[in-house]
């Protein structure tokens, strides 16, 4: 499941919104389901917040065999535009 963050729509209002809400909160919820719209707790509207990803970051490239042994097709370019399977 991945995780979302969520904000206060109006984090400068305290009357309208928890410490939760105002300052953002992580929920673990499953793709398919709908992005909430009120804050669980306060009840506060609420919008999604765009997060960073974690990507992998690949030290070194790839060889040849490892790339095949992995299940790539390795390629190499022979002519302006031609490549040929390895």
């Amino acid at each position: 499941m991945p995780i979302y963050e969520y904000v206060s729509e109006s984090p400068q209002d305290p009357e309208h919104s928890c410490r939760i809400c105002a300052r953002g909160f992580e929920l673990r919820r499953p793709v398919d389901r709908s992005p909430l719209q009120v804050c669980p707790l306060c009840k506060n509207p609420v919008r999604k917040v765009v997060s960073r990803i974690h990507t992998p970051i690949v030290t070194k490239p790839l060889s040849v065999s490892a790339a095949k042994q992995a299940g790539f097709t390795v390629l190499e370019k022979r002519d302006q535009g031609v490549y040929e399977k390895i």
